[in-house]
């Protein structure tokens, strides 16, 4: 296999923080994200070895056992292995490619493949989109009795438990969003996962401060806020779910474009931006947002003297 061109490589903190990504933004069964894929790219994939074929075993064996309980049971593993199989297509074709354009398309094509099921069978949408609100109800009524089985029936003021309950409800409404986000990350760490299981001669996923994507994709965002301020129903619902996607991955690109415009992450760094997001997390993503986006139409990375990956 071909290397991604050369460079630092993405290490353990990282490969850790994917991880985490997928637990916190993942509306599905995180391992399966992260096991499906795996499991096809350690079957499939030329590098693979004994290890690999027992590995990708033992996963699948995991990911398909016990008794499905709801729809999501089905649901969560056709996604995950649509996810999978996208990525190995990709990588197989163009085996030397960025891991974040083989990322990105194998989400897209996820995302592709299960808009035509819905769209040929629009009661199944329907079904999902009940399940998956159902679920997130379910989640949050379970947290706020525990609160106040643990701290007293007066533990959550009116007030606060109301907006919880609206951001719950957005969260049903972008979940199409964050789902697409928590794949991408988990297609990061199962990627991160086979070339350390089979000693892969390539570098991988570079660190969060070279993290950038195709220039182009600025007309999702562009597409996505014109049918979330000019089409109502089910448009409105696809541009604020592409707003969401595009917005939090042009976060991350100015967080990079920060990143290396101060020298790299330290620790100091990190315990100054986590504290700062703590008091002010919406203008710290705003802020990262706005780098990101100008990031690609300056360079800003090449602008200011900093290396810029490929």
């Amino acid at each position: 296999m071909r290397r991604e061109g050369s460079g630092r490589a993405m290490g353990w903190p990282g490969a850790v923080g994917l991880m985490a990504a997928t637990g916190v933004l993942s509306i599905a069964n995180p391992g399966l994200l992260v096991a499906i894929p795996l499991a096809l790219m350690a079957l499939f994939l030329p590098a693979r070895g004994r290890t690999s074929i027992v590995v990708a075993f033992l996963l699948g064996l995991l990911a398909f056992s016990g008794t499905p309980t709801s729809g999501l049971w089905y649901v969560e593993r056709g996604w995950a292995a649509l996810l999978g199989g996208w990525f190995l297509a990709l990588t197989l074709r163009w085996p030397g490619g960025a891991f974040i354009s083989r990322g990105l398309g194998a989400v897209a094509g996820t995302y592709g493949a299960m808009g035509l099921l819905f769209w040929t069978r629009p009661g199944y949408w329907a079904v999902v989109d009940w399940a998956v609100t159902s679920r997130l109800e379910g989640g949050m009524a379970l947290a706020l009795q525990a609160v106040r089985s643990s701290i007293g029936p007066q533990a959550i003021p009116v007030a606060t438990e109301a907006r919880l309950l609206e951001a719950m409800a957005l969260q049903g409404t972008i979940f199409p969003a964050i789902l697409g986000l928590a794949s991408l990350a988990a297609l990061g760490a199962a990627w991160w996962m086979y070339l350390r299981l089979n000693r892969v001669d390539e570098v991988g996923i570079r660190p969060l401060i070279e993290f950038r994507f195709n220039d182009q994709l600025v007309w999702v965002l562009i597409l996505g806020f014109v049918l979330l301020l000019g089409f109502p129903g089910v448009l409105e619902r696809m541009g604020i779910n592409a707003v969401v996607f595009m917005g939090v991955l042009y976060a991350f690109r100015g967080l990079a474009v920060g990143w290396a415009l101060l020298g790299g992450p330290t620790v100091f760094l990190g315990i100054v931006l986590f504290f700062a997001f703590l008091v002010a997390a919406p203008f710290l993503l705003a802020g990262a947002f706005v780098f990101g986006l100008g990031d690609t139409w300056l360079n800003l990375r090449a602008r200011w003297g900093v290396q810029s990956p490929r």
